[in-house]
């Protein structure tokens, strides 16, 4: 697979893209206000202990407290730590939190998901520091893991005897998959350097009073050369000077042979202008995605996960509905892998795939998806079959916001649900208002103010609307527009004190 990375340095957000086999795969945005922060490590104050969720809030200086869970205190194993992330605990019991932590005890914790919507990050006390052949584990165990995408027992081995002699005593060591046929002398840097970052940190941590940052992982830029840039690789485009000589001389340091595959784009065209990127990444907001053969696939955003719906649309076949449904669903797979990795979709997703009646079709159709999803750095989980109602239910690691949400904000009209009250609607709430008022209070004149476009949907057909709710409600009512008011929001004064009574009436 040809393999190229392009990135972009602006004023307000840097990006990057990453091209497998010429097609946008993945693109990575960062902004100053919104800076990575999966990795950075704190020194926190528990805020509460919570003994019913086993969790703890702690305080570390940002927006909202972070979300300490028992398990991530645990000393993890090479079974459950991979390529620097966390996997899933296997079952096991663990001590209770309230024996643990104490109100107003001090630790040190590290990000390990960025803070999401109205949720605070999610932290651990087990640090791991990544560099580009292994992650050093301080405190971890006395063990060396292997990759689990090092294929090879003969390699897998001969790699965990090299790193066993190199392994520091008091900490455990994670080789990477970019670790695989490197030297001693390489591995032998690695965790030298590694060994001076946690001890400097560590000592820094001593003299900083709570909340505080002890250690900033690298930024986007520089984590995406140390993890993706390898032999794999075979151009990094970069439009910044600065950015460009600061990647040749880390690549210099650590993997010189790889150095003639760094350009720097000098040409006045945007990069991803050029490169055909831009006008891709404008379709990553689109709702739905349409497909070669006429099929469409929809994506819907919920608080609780994610929703994807499959359909034929315009799709043209054969005569035989469950050959076109299948070849329909197959297509979509391969659209929604991408779809999931570009705009990083993690957490609950469901996806409705068309109706097939056929078990081996149903099988084919779980096979791909699976097959499709190794191509993900994230770890992903998939139910093994289609339920009886054609759903697949899947999970995706989330670590920070997807790109929509990176991207735009909730709608301040509807705020977010994609729908607005009808005129009709807005109609009939404002005349159960004037009942509840009627029932209540003896005041009769009223001013009614109301979005411009509800008030010309009142005043319809001569007045017809507005003369019906005057009698039906016996109010005396002075009509006014007022553009600031959404559709179905709407606002009644007293015509005599000028006092807003519309909460009075409200339910």
């Amino acid at each position: 697979m040809k393999t190229e990375i392009y990135i972009n340095e602006g004023i307000h957000e840097s990006r990057i893209a990453i091209l497998e086999d010429g097609q946008l795969a993945e693109i990575w945005i960062e902004r100053p206000e919104n800076e990575r922060m999966v990795g950075d490590i704190y020194k926190g104050t528990v805020n509460a202990v919570l003994p019913s969720l086993q969790a703890a809030f702690i305080e570390m200086g940002l927006e909202r407290t972070a979300f300490l869970q028992v398990r991530d205190m645990m000393e993890a194993d090479a079974e459950e730590i991979e390529e620097g992330g966390r996997g899933n605990r296997r079952s096991r019991s663990y001590p209770l939190i309230q024996d643990i932590l104490k109100k107003g005890q001090e630790l040190l914790v590290q990000i390990t998901k960025e803070p999401i919507s109205t949720k605070g990050a999610r932290v651990t006390t087990q640090i791991s520091l990544p560099g580009r052949f292994v992650v050093l584990v301080p405190g971890g165990g006395e063990w060396v893991g292997v990759s689990r995408k090092i294929a090879s027992l003969q390699e897998r081995r001969r790699l965990r005897d090299l790193v066993s002699g190199l392994r520091p005593e008091g900490y455990a060591v994670i080789i990477r998959t970019e670790g695989r046929k490197k030297s001693e002398r390489e591995f032998r840097r690695d965790i030298k350097e590694l060994q001076k970052t946690y001890e400097r940190m560590v000592k820094k941590s001593k003299k900083l009073k709570p909340p505080a940052l002890v250690h900033k992982e690298m930024g986007m830029t520089s984590s995406v050369i140390r993890d993706l840039f390898n032999e794999n690789v075979e151009r990094v485009v970069v439009d910044s000077k600065a950015r460009y000589q600061e990647i040749l001389e880390y690549v210099r340091a650590v993997s010189p042979e790889l150095k003639k595959r760094i350009e720097y784009y000098r040409e006045r065209k945007p990069i991803f202008d050029a490169f055909k990127i831009e006008q891709e990444i404008e379709k990553l907001n689109d709702r739905t995605v349409w497909m070669r053969k006429g099929g469409g696939v929809v994506i819907d955003h919920a608080e609780a996960g994610t929703f994807i719906d499959v359909n034929s649309a315009r799709s043209v076949g054969t005569r035989d509905q469950e050959e076109n449904n299948l070849n329909t669903n197959l297509e979509a797979v391969s659209q929604i892998a991408r779809q999931l990795r570009l705009r990083d979709i993690g957490g609950i997703i469901v996806i409705d795939f068309i109706d097939m009646h056929e078990e081996r079709n149903r099988r084919r159709v779980i096979e791909r998806l699976i097959d499709e999803m190794k191509k993900d750095r994230a770890k992903v989980s998939i139910s093994p079959q289609i339920s009886e109602f054609g759903l697949v239910e899947m999970t995706r690691q989330r670590v920070r916001a997807n790109l929509l949400h990176t991207h735009s904000e909730p709608c301040p009209t509807c705020d977010g649900t994609g729908r607005v009250m009808g005129p009709d609607t807005t109609l009939t709430k404002i005349e159960r208002w004037l009942q509840r008022s009627y029932a209540a209070s003896g005041e009769r004149k009223l001013v009614l103010k109301i979005n411009p476009e509800v008030a010309g949907y009142l005043t319809e057909a001569r007045e017809g609307r507005i003369k019906a709710l005057r009698k039906a409600t016996k109010a005396r009512l002075e009509l006014q527009t007022d553009s600031s008011l959404k559709p179905q929001e709407y606002r009644f004064l007293s015509a005599k004190s000028a006092v807003d009574l519309t909460r009075s009436f409200n339910i």
